[in-house]
């Protein structure tokens, strides 16, 4: 079974991302920006977490069975 993708839920559309968290972010990825659209919520193409907005149409209990979206990337 694939487990769901970690959730980050923000407060802004525009996020970044480079994998750390509990590790060393020189063990992450390289640092990506995303933008938050319509659907609420937007995934890391590198590491799969996902990032909600809080009061967003996907801030809801089941965002981790929604489709992966990982459109508006940039480097």
């Amino acid at each position: 079974m694939i487990q769901p993708p970690e959730i980050i839920r923000v407060t802004k559309p525009r996020v970044s991302c480079d994998g750390s968290g509990d590790i060393p972010a020189a063990l992450g990825h390289p640092r990506v920006f995303l933008e938050i659209d319509e659907h609420g919520y937007v995934d890391c193409g590198y590491c799969d977490r996902r990032f909600v907005l809080t009061g967003g149409p996907a801030d809801t209990p089941d965002v981790g069975n929604l489709p992966d979206i990982a459109s508006g990337a940039s480097l």
